[in-house]
Order: C-alpha cells, then structure tokens, then sequence
C-alpha cells in the first residue's frame, strides 16, 4: 500500500505540551485555520498532529512522489463518501471537506509533483475554505522548500496561513523522560549522538556503547545511509555540502579554515554555507558580546546527530560496511568530542537555573565569547544591571586545586571582556567536583535542580 494512516514517527510524547495545547486551541477554534508545521525529518511533526487530532475525525494523507490526487481521494472518501464521486481536482475535493480537518504530511511532496499546486491551495482557500470551520494542516520536512514555497512572502499562500510551528529537537533534560534509569553521565553520552531527535532517542536501547556497537554491525543499519536520507531532502547535490560539514565537524569553525579545507574559493563557499543554515543543518554564532553582524562569526553544525555522524561513522564508513569497525575507536576519542556537547548541555542547565531565580544575576543572554585565541565556554550578561558570570565548562573531575587554577584563568580572561563596569561572578559547570563551592556545579547538581533521582 503507497499510504497508511499510521504514525510514522513511534516515539514517547516528550515535552511537546505548548505547541499541543497551542494546536488544539487552533482545532477547537470557529474559525478557518490554515497551520504550517515544519522541522527536519525525525523531528516528531507527524506524532504531534496525530496527538493532536485523536479522537477527532480527520483525514490524514502522506503525500508520495506522484498520482497524489488519486490516492488522496481514496483516504479522504473513507472520511467523506461523497469525495468517492468528485472531479479529480484539488477544488472539487475540498468542496466536500469543508469544515472539515485535513492533515496533508510531506507537503513538498506535492510541490515537487506540481509546483503550480500552491497557487491551487491558494485558490482553495480563497474561495471555498475562508468563510468555513476547516482545518487545513500542512507539514513538511523540506525547510527550505516549506519556507521559500509556503511561508515566504512571495508564495500564494502567503498571508493565508492562521499559525505556523518549526519543531526545534527536544532539550537536553528531556532525555529523563525517555532513560528515567540512566545516569547523567549516559545521558550526556547518548545526547552526544542523538541530539535531541525523538526517532533515534526511541532506538536506543542502553547500555548505550552496547546498542551503537550492535546497530554498527547491522547490515541495514539506519546509520549508513541517514545521512545522505537528510540531505537529499534538501540540496540535489549533496558532495560539496557534506564536504562543508565534514570539515565543521572537525573543527573547521571559521570561513578561512572551511575554505581551505573544502578548497573553495570564498565566492563559492558562501552560498552553500548560506543554504545550509536556512536548512538547519549549520549555524553561524558570534561572541556574546557582539553584534549578529560580527566578523567573528564562526559555524558550527547544529545538531550532534549530525556532527556525530561526520566525525565517526562518514570517516569510518568501509570498516563499517566490512563489519570491523572497532567500537573502541568511537570511545577513546568521546571525551574530546563530548566537550562542546557538555558546554550545551551546561548552557540549558544554567537557563534551568535563571527561570528558577537560583543564580546571583537574572541574565537576558548567553553564549560563548573569543577573541585573539583566548575563549570562555559561557558569559551569562544582565546588560541592564551591569551583571555578568563567566563560566568554564569541563567533562573531567575536578580537585581543589583544578578549581583554583580555573577560576584564576577565567578571571584573567574576563578582564579582556571589557566589561570593566559590570559586577562578576565566576562559576563552572563539571561532570564531577570533588571540592563543592557556590556557583560550582556537576552532573549531581542536576538532579536536585530538577528535583528527580538519577
């Protein structure tokens, strides 16, 4: 069968509560709404809508490659009988569906068979859905085809749409939800590799180094080929692209070492840099301190799934595909990849902190800061009372005398800030302390924050 009315996406329902309640307030409404919903692939978009829309009568269709309206009207007619008789043309079927909800999955899909389709859906709207109770649903997981063809301002559909959601992945201390028996630790370690992305959290099966050795050696791991299966849903050629990547994944941050990397010439570079943050796939971050215009800008890949990926399964893909690749590999270099992992995971846990007043400053802003080859993992800044926390990151233990060497350097760095007129404070964030003081946390703090049991 081409389509099911399944859920696609089998996933535990993490922590998706206000764009559920948002949704539903959307479905419950008088009024006609036309809802984007939009994220990469595996982000959850499918499970959300179905949630949504249980124990409501709806029809969903997952759009295909082609003869779309063929098969949409038969999923439809089991919803609407009289569907089974119209003409075989979008208008006539949402002539029956009026006040109706439709959940279209895979929009792009129908784009690609039809790019006139847009301008019908927008004809559809106008003329026999605005003045009706339909609930018209699109979902894709093209971002750049849902933004440039669906939400832009030179697409028909523009100014047509009543809400629209991007789902972003699932933060850090959600994991809890899908591991309640793990302990951080792991969880930093399983975070490392899935992200926050609920279809490869819900594969993972701890032990975690046991799982990923056993799903390397699969032959049909999901592994090998996800990758190039995230990619071709946006760029048609992927070479270069992975090539960007690659290179970011190993720590080629700024355009110079992109570029030397890659071997491209600056003119080149740039769109495809360009592309892949309006993918989602890269993002170009600046000091804290700095205009988002800064030419300090450096990129970094946004997800770990995806950074993952590029840093142990592309370089090693023959091992892998012969069946001797060595897990062993992955785990004796982990600890350097996990640093920049951790210092996200220390980001989320110090924001925790400020909702629940729990810090000596209510910050607005956070991030990293560099300049001349000296770095600080994050500056917390109230601009408005002149506050600031300078904070290291380190998944390492600590003794009594690490934490003084690195609160001495982290003065000293601070004093290049130039926030000479801000009042400061110095903490850091570790996996393990072994000399508790105020504004020093480890992975232990995290459970009495949150007030759950690792």
């Amino acid at each position: 069968m081409i389509n099911k009315i399944i859920i696609t996406e089998i996933m535990k329902f993490v922590d998706r509560e206000e764009e559920l309640k948002a949704l539903k307030d959307r479905l419950s409404s008088d009024d006609f709404e036309l809802i984007v919903i939009y994220g990469r692939r595996r982000i959850g978009k499918t499970r959300l809508v179905l949630e949504a829309v249980k124990n409501r009568e709806h029809i969903y269709y997952l759009a295909v490659e082609g003869e779309n309206l063929k098969h949409f009207k038969r999923f439809a007619s089991k919803v609407v009988p009289e569907v089974e008789y119209a003409q075989e043309d979008w208008e006539s079927y949402f002539h029956f569906l009026k006040d109706k909800i439709v959940v279209i999955d895979e929009f792009p899909n129908l784009i690609k068979e039809n790019p006139k389709v847009v301008s019908v859906f927008q004809r559809i709207v106008d003329l026999e859905l605005r003045n009706t109770k339909t609930k018209l649903i699109l979902l894709g997981s093209s971002i750049s085809m849902m933004s440039d063809k669906v939400l832009s301002y030179k697409s028909p559909l523009y100014g047509r749409r009543t809400a629209s959601m991007k789902l972003k992945p699932l933060k850090f201390f959600h994991l809890r939800e899908f591991f309640p028996n793990l302990s951080w630790e792991e969880m930093v370690e399983i975070y490392g590799f899935a992200d926050g992305i609920p279809y490869y959290l819900e594969k993972i099966r701890p032990p975690f180094w046991e799982w990923l050795e056993e799903e390397l050696k699969k032959p049909d791991s999901f592994l090998k080929d996800e990758l190039d299966f995230l990619m071709r849903y946006e760029f048609s050629d992927v070479t270069t692209y992975k090539k960007i990547l690659e290179a970011i994944a190993f720590g080629k941050n700024t355009p110079k070492e992109i570029r030397d990397y890659v071997k491209a010439k600056h003119s080149d570079l740039t769109p495809y840099l360009s592309n892949l943050i309006e993918t989602g796939f890269v993002v170009r971050r600046v000091p804290v301190t700095e205009d988002v215009r800064s030419k300090k800008g450096r990129y970094y890949i946004s997800d770990n799934f995806v950074a993952f990926w590029f840093r142990y399964v592309n370089p090693n893909f023959s091992a892998i595909e012969e069946g001797i690749f060595d897990i062993d590999e992955i785990r004796r270099d982990y600890p350097n990849y996990i640093g920049s992992v951790f210092e996200e995971v220390a980001r989320q846990f110090l924001i925790e902190l400020n909702k629940r007043k729990m810090l000596p400053l209510r910050f607005s802003k956070i991030g990293s800061w560099w300049h001349r080859g000296e770095e600080i993992d994050l500056i917390a800044l109230n601009d408005e009372e002149k506050k600031a926390m300078f904070v290291e990151v380190k998944w390492s233990v600590l003794g009594e005398k690490d934490i003084d060497r690195i609160l001495k350097d982290l003065e000293k760095k601070a004093e290049k800030v130039g926030l000479d007129d801000f009042t400061k404070f110095y903490g850091i964030v570790a996996k393990r302390v072994e000399d508790k003081r105020d504004l020093i946390w480890d992975l232990r703090d995290f459970s009495k924050i949150l007030n759950r049991c690792v």
